[in-house]
């Protein structure tokens, strides 16, 4: 296994009770939706409320879910604060009945707790700015003041990341039902997770999370309940670290 790499089996909520109070930097993590009677899509509660104790002040949470999930089970998130969100654009979707529109995103939402000006804000950019010359007007009312001024940006880049970001799915390839690409994954950490820093994915899974955490410099904790996918974890957190990054690979439109 790759240094800085801990995997954690068995239930997650067990896991997690073993970790010291704020010992954790950022958490990352794709638990089940729990909106299908498929046996792995059981929604747990409760760990929210663990991850509470472990996260540092200044960490935050990123959790993959749909408006439904998190309207749904709301009381999961009781006592944080949403930051923002982000829509992961695939290349494809799926749709269970004919009367909705085929689903080709996924969101992640970003969580918080107590004061945001402490909370770790790393700054994700993209290569792929044109250069322009753009001039500060007044701002809304709402906005708060905002100094006049003008700045100009270089072909190239850099610019803040979209919130709306394309990655192709594992589709075709995935090794775990609901295996994350790397691409979707990265930017994530880039936010949340200081450099050296420790990123927690209770949900882990074929272990994304970790293989990016490590391609970045960051240390990991894995928790995964199916012991058939600790082989798969441990495969494809090398497989992550030995690519290159993609996450600038494709420009935004």
């Amino acid at each position: 296994m790759i240094p800085g790499i801990t995997i954690l089996p068995g239930d997650c909520l067990a896991s997690m009770r073993t970790l010291p109070n704020c010992s954790v930097d950022a958490v990352v993590t794709d638990p089940p939706y729990g909106q299908t009677s498929l046996p792995w899509d059981r929604f747990v509660y409760g760990w929210m409320a663990e991850i509470g104790r472990i996260l540092k002040p200044t960490g935050s949470v990123w959790v993959f879910g749909t408006l439904r999930t998190f309207t749904q089970h709301w009381r999961e998130f009781d006592g944080w604060t949403l930051a923002q969100d982000i829509v992961w654009e695939k290349h494809n979707g799926s749709s269970f009945h004919a009367d909705r529109f085929r689903r080709v995103h996924e969101q992640a939402a970003h969580f918080y707790r107590g004061d945001w000006a402490s909370v770790y804000k790393g700054k994700v950019v993209t290569m792929d700015a044109t250069a322009k010359s753009v001039r500060r007007k007044t701002p809304p009312v709402h906005m708060g003041w905002i100094d006049h001024g003008s700045y100009v940006s270089e072909d190239g880049g850099p610019r803040l990341m979209r919130s709306v970001i394309y990655s192709r799915s594992e589709h075709g390839r995935a090794q775990h039902p609901t295996q994350k690409p790397a691409a979707i994954i990265e930017p994530l950490i880039l936010n949340a997770c200081p450099p050296g820093g420790v990123v927690l994915d209770p949900f882990a899974g074929s272990g994304t999370t970790g293989g990016v955490a490590a391609r970045l410099g960051r240390k990991a904790i894995l928790c995964e309940g199916n012991t058939d996918y600790l082989s798969v974890m441990e495969r494809r957190i090398g497989g992550i670290v030995s690519e290159t990054s993609d996450l600038f690979a494709r420009a935004a439109e």
